[in-house]
Formats: structure tokens, sequence, C-alpha cells
């Protein structure tokens, strides 16, 4: 198992960056307001040079009203295929920007397929802090 943080993020091995941009889905683990973990099925990005992880969804799906209710929370995305894993931590926020929003959606459709419209999009980003796994 690998640790990556700190100065360490910001130069990631090659096979980190490339288990990232596969196409695999994940899950996003926030908190319920009685402290309990919730675990969603997701798609996910990552963009190494902000160290930011986005997920896209809708204003009133629960993990957007998780994040919103208890804005930077530190939650986990992880992502699995085999025997390769990598998890991510760090405070998330969301976020109805449109420009931020786009953006999202966009690297969205480049690692998955282009997601249906919806008026009410909305973007969970995860400042990533550390990401451990094995990939």
């Amino acid at each position: 198992m690998t640790t990556f943080s700190g100065d360490s993020l910001a130069a990631l091995p090659e096979s980190v960056v490339e288990f990232l941009t596969e196409r695999h889905l994940a899950t996003l683990t926030t908190t319920r307001a009685d402290g309990t973990p919730q675990v969603t099925p997701v798609g996910v990005t990552y963009d190494p040079k902000a160290q930011l992880a986005r997920v896209i969804t809708w204003s009133a799906s629960f993990k957007a009203r998780s994040v919103a209710r208890q804005p930077n929370q530190v939650v986990a995305v992880c992502q699995v295929d085999g025997g390769r894993w990598l998890t991510m931590y760090g405070p998330a926020t969301v976020t109805a920007d449109p420009d931020r929003v786009a953006q999202a959606v966009s690297m969205y459709t480049a690692r998955y397929r282009p997601p249906k419209e919806r008026d009410d999009r909305v973007v969970i980003e995860i400042l990533v802090d550390r990401i451990v796994g094995r990939a």
C-alpha cells in the first residue's frame, strides 16, 4: 500500500494517473446527519494539477445535500479494479457555479460518456489531500 500526501500529490506516478483516467466507477462516502457513513456509487474525475476530484450530481441528491449540510466535511472516493485500488480523501464542497459544473461535465464526458442533461446539475468538488492504495 502506498500513501501520497503533501508534495507527493503534485508528482503522482504515471500508473496512478492512468488508473484515475481509465473508465472505472467508484464509491463516494459522506457522513449522514447522525454521523454514520453513507456510501454511494459514482463516476469521479481527478485533475492532478488542481488536486481536485469531481463528482457530478443533481442538487436534491443525498450526496449533494450531505456535503451542503456540512461543507468541508472530509469524504472518501474509492475506485477498485481487481487488486488495484485507490482511495482519495479530502474536504468536499458542492457548487452550482455554471463554469465549474461545465468543467466537471466535460471531464466526466471524457472519462465515461456524456451525462443526461439536467437543469439542477451541481458538482461535488473534493480537494484531495491524501491518496492511499495500490495502483
